[in-house]
């Protein structure tokens, strides 16, 4: 709210900077003002020091500044750090944690150099080498934040829609982001040799490469090839489409000239969101990985739900199925609630919601005009989203209920 955060240098409207600090630190993209042209150089410093701290977690920050400060981290603060990132034990916590931020440093880097001959040929070397900056960070975070505003308000990476080195630097590092350190690790230790992976591993791998490639064939062969655009543009509006859904917020084409199908898929994407540990938001991957296993054993008939060859313990599926009704209740029922609030078309406030839960933060446009109780629902969602639902579950739940007896069983039919 500060003067010089502001372009003008006039204060900032207290709830306007409330949204945009959380939609921030929340790495999820939704703004009711233009970054670019609205905040100045310090009030975008401001906004990617918490997207950087959102996208690493607020536990891994302060882990870090703790080793930083030569700090020891004792047990429980161990134990946080795995839950925080999900790291599959306790042990080799703090050096996992060392190589979460070398290898967040190193891929943003690279995501800068990369990008810097487009923007300083755009904008000049300081003022390039700036946007380099803050797009590299904001797309590794996955949080949607970008500076082209200079070019059209609000018009995300538009301007950029033909250029192959933006639009893959970009999608690589909104997937980097959206794998999980965990993944990462996976990754640096065992290579190609993915037999050595651990589970998560495998499903995240999994799920992600089917997530890219069936979206992907949908976005070229139906929506796109109806748009009077280079066979070159299609392919890269294809896949840009594809990966940023998954909670990166960018985009290269007006989202708001898609057909209502190609919304539909879109939102299913922005809820499914990126991977366990990750820095990107929405139910996970992993989630949906085990619930389709659950499905493909209920279908075989079989006891054990099994995924590449081994068993996912019963308790995990009591959590995935509990946090996908979670997610979707709050998802309809706040859009349904901002459709008639506002009276918009509803199909809009679905997309916004499943953008705000899911910390993805692209929107059809409607995020500057809506109400103060619109944008409090969306501040909520956001909130929800990044901390996740399990946590507010566990939060309100201080301890675990063990009965010593239990109530008869009895069978109901379903389907």
């Amino acid at each position: 709210m500060l003067p010089v955060s502001t372009a003008d240098k006039n204060c900032a409207d207290f709830f306007d900077a409330l949204f945009t600090s959380v939609s921030a630190v929340c790495v999820t993209g939704l703004v009711v003002h233009d970054t670019a042209t609205y905040w100045s150089g310090f009030g975008q410093s401001v906004i990617l020091i918490l997207i950087q701290i959102g996208g690493l977690g607020v536990v891994s920050a302060a882990a870090a500044i703790s080793m930083l400060a030569g700090r020891r981290i004792n047990l429980r603060q161990r134990s946080i750090m795995q839950e925080a990132i999900s790291a599959p034990q306790v042990g080799g916590i703090v050096r996992l944690t060392g190589f979460i931020f070398k290898t967040v440093l190193f891929i943003e880097l690279i995501g800068c150099i990369l990008m810097l001959p487009a923007f300083w040929g755009e904008f000049g070397f300081f003022k390039g080498l700036w946007y380099s900056v803050f797009h590299s960070i904001s797309a590794f975070c996955n949080a949607g934040f970008d500076l082209m505003g200079v070019k059209a308000p609000y018009s995300s990476l538009t301007y950029f829609a033909n250029n192959p080195l933006i639009n893959i630097t970009v999608i690589l590092l909104i997937i980097g982001g959206g794998l999980g350190f965990s993944t990462w690790e996976d990754i640096k230790i065992h290579k190609f040799h993915l037999k050595n992976y651990h589970l998560q591993s495998k499903i995240i791998l999994s799920v992600t490469a089917v997530l890219i490639v069936l979206p992907f064939l949908y976005f070229y062969f139906f929506e796109f090839s109806q748009w009077n655009i280079s066979s070159g543009g299609r392919f890269l509006a294809s896949v840009f489409q594809t990966v940023t859904p998954r909670t990166a917020g960018f985009n290269t084409v007006d989202i708001s000239l898609m057909r209502e199908s190609s919304i539909a898929v879109m939102i299913v994407l922005m809820l499914i969101g990126g991977s366990t540990g990750s820095t990107a938001g929405g139910l996970k991957t992993t989630t949906i990985g085990v619930l389709l296993a659950m499905s493909v054993s209920v279908f075989k008939r079989k006891e054990d739900i099994t995924v590449f060859k081994r068993r996912i313990d019963n308790d995990i599926i009591k959590k995935a199925s509990a946090l996908v009704l979670i997610y979707l209740f709050l998802f309809f029922t706040s859009g349904v609630t901002i459709s008639l609030v506002e009276g918009l078309p509803l199909t809009e406030c679905l997309f916004e919601t499943a953008s705000a839960i899911g910390t993805v933060g692209l929107s059809t446009g409607i995020t500057a005009s809506l109400g103060i109780c619109s944008r409090t629902i969306l501040i909520l969602l956001m909130f929800f989203g990044r901390v996740g639902g399990l946590t507010f579950i566990f939060a309100a739940v201080s301890q675990k209920q063990d009965n010593l007896s239990r109530y008869p069983l009895e069978k109901i039919n379903i389907g």
